[in-house]
């Protein structure tokens, strides 16, 4: 076979597949819908390659778990304080992940923000539709696959997306089904995020008040994910390996688990803890951080049980607020530790990442000085 041909072939090979995701996409009923259907054998659209890393190491392992942070008396004195900063310190360098209990968000908050997001996608499918969009302007986005066009192969999850900070939609523009819980949520996680930024800023050695000063907690933007049973769960992912776009992730998982980070080359399960909360580090707490703070790797597997609900609250500016730009932290700076980032804004990063789309590669490289 010629070179010619080769071409030929990949070209009908990009132009079938680029049928198939517009098939799929014009369904409006994203993965969900493939599953109502009762699809047996998964389309090939979601296939992955595979990864090449090991599948999770810790399996009764005590050494690499990730860490469960106790935030009960972070207020009442200082040494108890301290310990708490020097164990989210510790976990922000190397796993760039920890848990958090008793942050202050009440058990039936959680569980009804969890059954907000799983009404929401088991509406009636004709209901749903009129929602379904990827017109990123819209103050409620509901879709799947956010980089279906841009990705190497599809995720097996169905999701939602709204800013709830600093401009609070209007009511109206949310669906009934969620709401309040969306609204209610978004204030109790805003205080959360304040309280962890002052914790993260005493962690560097700064003002409690120099990350939320920045602008760090200025922006909310929430993902309600609804990751359905998958039949074929070994051929495709929940989510690829990927960082997160923000400066803070605070996640809330069911207990049905597979979320991994990947630590020293190998992925590392994050268990379901009842009443907690996942924090990660996002990429532009890494950069302002000089590396300090570590942005990690992390996937969710596809799974024959389902549906897996999660819903995601990342700490970043609003495009449309003011074009800042945000660069390593001055005071972190040294001749030991030069400069490692160019400055960017928000609005770049995201839109550079948003591009790029899940392809297993870190937005972080195309920054670094």
């Amino acid at each position: 076979m010629g070179f010619s041909d080769e071409i030929a072939g990949t070209v009908k090979q990009d132009s079938e597949r680029l049928r198939e995701l517009k098939a799929f996409d014009d369904m409006k009923t994203g993965v969900k819908g493939l599953v109502d259907e009762g699809v047996a054998k998964i389309p090939r659209i979601f296939h992955h390659q595979p990864d090449k890393f090991v599948k999770a190491s810790n399996l009764g392992n005590t050494e690499h778990i990730i860490p469960v942070i106790d935030l009960a008396g972070v207020g009442k004195d200082q040494s108890t304080r301290q310990e708490i900063i020097g164990r989210i310190r510790e976990a922000s360098e190397t796993w760039g992940f920890f848990q958090v209990v008793n942050h202050g968000i009440p058990v039936t908050v959680l569980e009804d923000i969890k059954d907000g997001v799983r009404r929401f996608h088991e509406k009636d499918s004709e209901v749903k539709k009129e929602l379904y969009t990827r017109d990123q302007t819209r103050p409620f986005v509901y879709n799947s696959n956010f980089d279906l066009y841009s990705s190497p192969a599809l995720n097996w999850r169905d999701t939602f997306a709204c800013y709830l900070a600093p401009y609070t939609p209007k009511p109206e523009d949310l669906p009934v089904v969620c709401r309040d819980i969306l609204l209610e949520y978004g204030t109790n996680i805003m205080k959360l995020g304040i309280a962890l930024f002052e914790l993260l800023s005493e962690a560097l050695g700064l003002h409690s008040d120099h990350l939320k000063n920045m602008g760090c907690a200025e922006g909310l933007f929430f993902l309600g994910h609804y990751y359905p049973a998958c039949p074929e769960p070994e051929l495709t992912m929940g989510t690829t390996k990927h960082s997160d776009n923000c400066f803070l992730t605070v996640l809330l998982q069911d207990h049905i688990g597979g979320l991994q980070v990947l630590y020293k080359d190998k992925w590392i399960d994050i268990p379901p803890v009842p009443g907690a909360l996942v924090v990660n580090i996002g990429d532009l707490l890494q950069i302002v951080t000089n590396d300090r703070f570590k942005s990690v790797e992390h996937r969710v597997l596809a799974n024959h049980i389902g549906p897996r609900i999660s819903f995601a609250c990342f700490f970043r500016t609003h495009p449309k607020s003011s074009p800042k730009l945000y660069g390593p932290i001055k005071e972190l700076l040294s001749e030991e530790n030069p400069l490692k980032y160019r400055e960017t804004t928000v609005t770049d990063y995201v839109a550079y990442y948003n591009a790029k789309g899940l392809d297993g590669t870190s937005a972080l490289q195309h920054y670094r000085i």
